[in-house]
């Protein structure tokens, strides 16, 4: 059974300014999602899946998914704040989506084989999907298995503004022994620094880092509704607290419940994390389609 790949794309982005997710930058009109789908199809990847919300589904299936039809099967699961596991209820007046792996957890009944997961609005590169599916069809069958694909910091830059990333720990055999969410990550005066606690430290020039590309065997969702439930138990009646992908990870690697291998590429990473970025980040499409890595249309 090929591995299926799992689309986050529920997320306004608050910094662009409206759903970047919809949005042509490759020189045939093509969104980034277009891309990592035509990446995965070329990796082997069987069938996709998008988590969406239920205020765009239309626009998201008349744009998006009506154009896979014929290339590969397309499911489209939904997030909504008050899909919870037990008999917890979100507090009222909660608006903020419950986070990336309240999102994972919508792929639960439909997702049945090793899988990976990604960020709609980040441009991953050709080799980080052929590392990330090779790495998923070895596992087929197995439980316990998961990997992350980890990009060299460098590679990870907006020239536009700081940037938040995981910053990954690995032992020797390869593996994550932790993800710690760092922010404001840029160059200055030929340094990288981050912000913590309101000052500028340096940040490591060599680190690699998580941009949300993981791949899991489907046991993960039992551990994450174990977690989330955990989760719910403190922040239910929260507003603002939200439950990440790194939050499950960092439980399950400290309880000695898994192994998780980082799969370094070598790819660079591009994206529109501010509006300013989208100049640049279509001049690089149009690179890499003069280049014959993608042809002018891609569907």
């Amino acid at each position: 059974m090929k591995p299926t790949l799992f689309i986050l794309a529920a997320g306004m982005g608050s910094r662009y300014g409206g759903l970047k997710q919809l949005d042509g930058v490759g020189p045939g009109g093509d969104t980034i999602m277009d891309y990592s789908v035509y990446d995965a199809l070329r990796a082997g990847f069987g069938k996709i899946v998008f988590v969406i919300r239920h205020d765009f589904e239309k626009e998201f299936i008349e744009k998006v998914v009506s154009k896979y039809e014929g290339h590969i099967p397309v499911e489209v699961v939904f997030q909504d704040i008050n899909n919870l596991p037990g008999d917890y209820k979100p507090n009222p007046e909660r608006v903020k989506p419950w986070g990336t792996n309240h999102a994972v957890l919508m792929g639960k009944d439909v997702i049945k084989e090793p899988f990976a997961v990604i960020n709609a609005d980040d441009y991953y590169g050709v080799d980080s999907f052929k590392i990330l599916a090779d790495f998923l069809r070895s596992v087929e069958g197995k439980r316990d298995c998961y990997c992350m694909v980890g990009f060299n910091i460098q590679n990870t830059l907006s020239e536009n503004g700081g940037v938040s990333r995981g910053l990954c720990s690995v032992n020797e055999n390869g593996n994550l022994t932790g993800v710690k969410e760092c922010h404001g990550i840029e160059k200055k005066d030929g340094k990288l620094i981050q912000v913590v606690d309101g000052e500028n430290v340096e940040f490591p020039a060599d680190g690699t880092v998580s941009m949300n590309m993981w791949g899991f065997t489907p046991d993960y969702f039992d551990y994450s509704v174990e977690s989330f439930l955990r989760f719910l138990a403190d922040h239910h009646d929260d507003l603002k607290s939200e439950f990440y992908i790194p939050t499950v990870v960092n439980e399950l690697i400290e309880g000695g419940k898994v192994d998780l291998k980082v799969l370094e590429t070598p790819s660079k990473w591009f994206g529109v994390t501010y509006a300013a970025d989208r100049p640049a980040t279509v001049e690089q499409f149009r690179k890499l389609t003069d280049e014959g890595v993608y042809p002018e249309k891609l569907f």
